[in-house]
């Protein structure tokens, strides 16, 4: 049987308010916390962006729950050795309940220090040799690196945890998922496609976990959920590369008017019809899914905490 988390949109909310849902969150029985990590939120209604590792040390002492960035980009706003050290302190302040997420990035958040942004072929190259170095940091032993991308001198990490944290990789293709089945401990995907699940156990995941996301708008009247999501996060429904390659909110905010309310009614969970809830989480698990995180777009937290506490997640967890 799967597991049902909650994913917490740092680009949405401040760090007090991430911390609060962690805690509503483990009460209404979510098993795990995901958090994303960015510089920008993706438009300016969203209007948040704290720094994800400040965050994770709040929620360590707040919650007992499981954490994963889902995902930290390790290749360019943040080199892999100080997100090595992110990780290993989030995983001693978690008690081992601590794994890091990683992708090849957006360059909304990562074209910030002024460097080209690359192709994709290219950025999934900077990511597979950024995952070795982070490895080789995790063992607590010294370092030195020189490699295409990255150079790493005299290097060790002095607080890490008993056991080197797990790194699962985000995936939409083919090339990313055969990374993913490669290299990482765990896969990361936001859609219930049975065919990427399938290609990375076949590719060398084996019986290693495969994660996946989706958000959802409770709330009790239809109509002001799907307004509520085209104002926030209407970008999720952009087609094609946009969203790895545009590097501003303004530049997703120009591209709000493709998406009508229809398309959002077609594609994202909206309104307390309990059914459509459970039916879009299970299509997950139905999928290959071994974990699940749902994420409630807008401001009516406490309401969906609430609803999926009593209604939701009881059946999912009857199975």
């Amino acid at each position: 049987m799967a597991e049902y988390g909650y994913f917490m949109a740092s680009e949405e909310f401040g760090p007090a308010a991430l911390v609060e849902q962690g805690r509503m969150a483990e009460q209404a029985g979510f098993q795990s916390l995901w958090i994303s990590d960015h510089y920008h939120p993706w438009n300016d209604a969203q209007g948040q962006s704290p720094f994800v590792w400040s965050v994770i040390g709040a929620l360590a002492d707040a919650v007992s729950l499981p954490i994963e960035t889902a995902v930290t980009c390790p290749t360019m706003r943040i080199h892999p050795a100080v997100v090595a050290q992110a990780a290993a302190t989030s995983a001693v302040m978690t008690g081992g309940n601590f794994r890091l997420g990683l992708g090849s990035g957006e360059a909304l958040n990562e074209h910030i220090i002024g460097a080209a942004w690359p192709p994709a072929h290219k950025r999934l190259e900077m990511l597979e040799e950024a995952i070795l170095v982070i490895r080789e940091l995790f063992e607590g032993t010294w370092v030195n690196h020189y490699g295409k991308h990255y150079t790493v001198e005299n290097a060790r990490l002095y607080t890490v945890p008993d056991e080197p944290v797990p790194i699962d990789v985000s995936g939409f293709g083919p090339q990313a998922t055969a990374l993913a089945a490669r290299v990482a401990d765990g896969y990361i995907t936001m859609m219930p496609d049975e065919s990427l699940v399938s290609q990375f156990r076949k590719g060398g995941g084996g019986g290693k976990p495969v994660l996946g996301g989706t958000k959802v708008c409770y709330g009790t009247d239809r109509d002001a959920a799907i307004a509520t999501v085209r104002r926030l996060w209407s970008n999720q429904l952009l087609p094609g590369e946009m969203g790895q390659v545009l590097p501003s909110p303004r530049h997703f905010e120009q591209l709000e008017p493709l998406i009508t309310d229809e398309m959002v009614a077609e594609n994202v969970v909206c309104g307390d019809d309990v059914e459509q809830h459970v039916r879009a989480l299970q299509a997950f698990e139905e999928a290959g899914f071994d974990r699940i995180y749902v994420n409630q777009i807008g401001p009516d937290q406490q309401g969906f905490f609430d609803f999926y506490r009593t209604k939701v997640l009881p059946q999912l967890h009857r199975g």
